[in-house]
């Protein structure tokens, strides 16, 4: 079982940054795939980054390449999203997920431990 705690979400003017955090419960965080996924009530999940088990490969959604980057400490069992340049739009709850496995995906039914989330707001 593996459990997941986002922190560092908060309210934050246009163009100014914040820096998610998402520590992960258990002594197996080297062999997780970890990702981020953002949501607005009622809509569905959006992914915006991920990262491979060692750290070395990532990929994130168009709307953030520049402005985000995901990394992770595997010494300390967490995962970043660092986000810059932040627009009105990236306002959302934010959400860590894991999988077991080397395979990195976009599709968030591929991920089985959730995080409770975490909300950021981007005034304008």
């Amino acid at each position: 079982q593996v459990q997941l705690v986002e922190s560092g979400g908060g309210l934050v003017q246009a163009g100014g940054s914040l820096r998610l955090s998402c520590a992960a419960s258990g002594r197996t965080f080297s062999g997780l795939t970890m990702a981020w996924f953002r949501q607005t009530p009622g809509k569905e999940r959006e992914f915006v980054a991920v990262i491979s088990v060692s750290g070395g490969s990532t990929s994130d959604t168009d709307s953030v390449e520049g402005r985000f980057t995901i990394s992770r400490d595997n010494a300390k069992n967490t995962v970043y999203l660092q986000m810059d340049s932040l627009k009105p739009e990236d306002s959302d709850i934010y959400y860590c997920a894991a999988r077991f496995g080397a395979s990195y995906y976009r599709d968030d039914v591929k991920y089985t431990y959730w995080g409770q989330g975490t909300q950021v707001t981007v005034s304008s």
